[in-house]
């Protein structure tokens, strides 16, 4: 009997570490909610989501959730069973996505102008066209909710009744170690006369394949711990399925346009301007006062790259009046769409949206 169950398992380990290894595509399961792409300019699209088996809208304000750049979208639809773009669906919000492609070479010189002042008014426009609906409500990840910030500080739309803003970083230099090598990098780039922001936009450019590698040493232990989890674990279907879906996700990442790169880091972690209240697109600076939709920001209990302290002053430095702020399990991806995520982020982002949607 010992013999049969050990052989059994050697099976399905040799089975499922062969479907790992040489098919991983026949174990994804994300992305797979369905979705009308509505404007389409070339690089970006509009996604609208069908509502396929979901209850009907129940809120007047419309849900747009603006994405960071570099990654790509698998993390808003990671597992059927925990997907965000569902759970906002079964909870009654009518659910658009802007898709920010797969940026090259070419678009080296979109700077973070281009994006708030071009792109998002453009996409913002196509929401509306297509809801009926003026009021909109955006939902930020990471860069995402800066994206979000800084299109109402510049447009002043006031027809942006809310804005979520996930992990995103204001005060760079209060995010721990992080922060503070960044300000030392800011004292010594300014010794010898170097100003970030003249960086070429070419020479900043940051290709799919470095990002992915960034990104995977933000925290290198947990990469590293994922693939010695598989191996242990390469007799539970359930678990190889969710590592060829998490590293679908890392290993696929999106280009950097070198213009956002430069104009980001230096905004946020090198001169940090943020924390003083505005960001610069262009020639101009926008000012985080300007901001007035009802604010929620959520930070992450273990985000190594924004942390608590690096994200929290931002309620400090927008003019909004009904603004909170929420701490919540995971590090910067677990607070979007981790284990935690579905009973603790989504649920109170839901609730705060819903009072605030009619």
């Amino acid at each position: 009997m010992l013999k049969r169950i050990n052989s059994s398992r050697v099976k399905t380990v040799l089975s499922n570490a062969g479907e790992r290894i040489l098919r991983p595509h026949t174990l994804i399961t994300a992305g797979k909610t369905p979705f009308d792409v509505i404007h389409d300019n070339g690089l970006v699209k509009l996604r609208h989501y069908r509502r396929v088996g979901m209850p009907p809208v129940k809120h007047a304000v419309p849900l747009v959730i603006v994405p960071p750049l570099a990654i790509n979208m698998l993390i808003y639809d990671w597992f059927p069973d925990r997907s965000l773009v569902k759970y906002f669906m079964q909870q009654g919000f009518d659910l658009y996505l802007i898709d920010w492609g797969s940026p090259s070479r070419k678009h080296a010189k979109y700077t973070l102008a281009t994006y708030i002042t071009k792109l998002m008014p453009e996409f913002i426009a196509q929401v509306r066209e297509h809801s009926g609906k003026q009021d909109l409500s955006l939902h930020g990840w990471s860069m995402g909710g800066g994206f979000g910030l800084c299109y109402q500080a510049y447009s002043k739309d006031a027809a942006i009744r809310n804005i979520v803003t996930v992990g995103t970083a204001v005060d760079g230099h209060a995010n721990g170690q992080i922060g503070r090598q960044y300000a030392a990098l800011n004292r010594a780039l300014k010794s010898v006369g170097i100003n970030f922001r003249k960086v070429p936009a070419s020479a900043a450019y940051a290709p799919a394949w470095i990002n992915a590698i960034g990104f995977k040493l933000s925290d290198p232990v947990s990469s590293v711990q994922g693939y010695v989890d598989l191996v242990r674990n390469l007799d539970d279907r359930e678990f190889v399925i969710q590592h060829a879906n998490q590293s679908a996700f890392m290993d696929n990442l999106e280009a950097y346009p070198g213009g956002v790169i430069r104009d980001w880091m230096y905004s946020i972690w090198l001169e940090n301007e943020a924390a003083r209240g505005y960001m610069t697109l262009g020639r101009e600076r926008v000012y985080l006062q300007d901001v007035k939709a009802n604010l929620l920001a959520l930070a992450g209990s273990n985000d190594k790259l924004a942390n608590e302290h690096c994200c929290k002053p931002v309620m400090e430095l927008v003019g909004s009046a009904d603004k909170a702020f929420i701490r919540c399990q995971g590090g910067h991806t677990g607070i979007l769409s981790g284990s935690h995520a579905p009973a603790e982020a989504w649920p109170q982002t839901a609730q705060w949206l819903s009072e605030r949607s009619v």
